[in-house]
């Protein structure tokens, strides 16, 4: 009678140990989740500019016709990411062509002194100091996610769960080095 207490006892630790994994790992995914959810925020955010910039930059440089269809074809592009890692290789496109943008506006002195232009260009600076916490915080996440999932026991359970690993938002190795442009066709 005792050894079945003993065993009783051992089980509803086991249990309890069991739900309070399963409640911080879903704790932790929801906040990967939220963090996901604010750069997505941010993006759209970036995305309803970038039109906006185009066509102000265009006015006055229409022969750059080839970084215009870059900077579109790009926003496109990252617009139909799903997946973290297919969202950052396409971001990352993303903000290549927009240093070419800049690099156009900044051949037109006029351009530069257009209010609605350095509006425009504050504003998509704001949405990338954004982003960038945006993703500070979802790696954070991730990191706190993926560790918890890693450690014994909670390996374990997780697995059993089917609790799966989450990847960061990383820039490609591409992106760490300073932009070339060229306008020479």
């Amino acid at each position: 009678m005792e050894v079945l207490y003993v065993i009783l006892a051992i089980g509803a630790v086991l249990v309890v140990f069991g739900i309070g994994i399963h409640n911080s790992l879903i704790v932790l995914r929801n906040k990967v989740d939220e963090g996901w959810s604010d750069i997505d925020t941010q993006l759209k955010r970036r995305y309803d500019l970038i039109p906006n910039m185009v066509e102000t930059v265009k006015g006055y440089a229409k022969h750059e016709k080839g970084t215009f269809e870059a900077v579109t074809q790009a926003r496109s592009a990252a617009m139909q990411a799903g997946t973290p890692e297919e969202k950052a290789k396409a971001e990352n496109m993303l903000s290549s062509t927009l240093k070419s943008l800049f690099a156009v506006a900044e051949n037109y002195p006029e351009l530069k002194a257009n209010a609605n232009f350095m509006e425009l260009q504050q504003t998509l600076k704001e949405i990338e100091e954004h982003i960038q916490m945006s993703r500070r915080y979802y790696n954070g996440t991730v990191r706190d996610f993926n560790t918890k999932l890693q450690v014994f026991p909670n390996n374990i359970f997780a697995g059993f769960l089917g609790f799966k690993k989450r990847d960061f938002f990383e820039i490609e190795e591409g992106e760490r080095a300073n932009v070339k442009v060229s306008f020479s066709e």
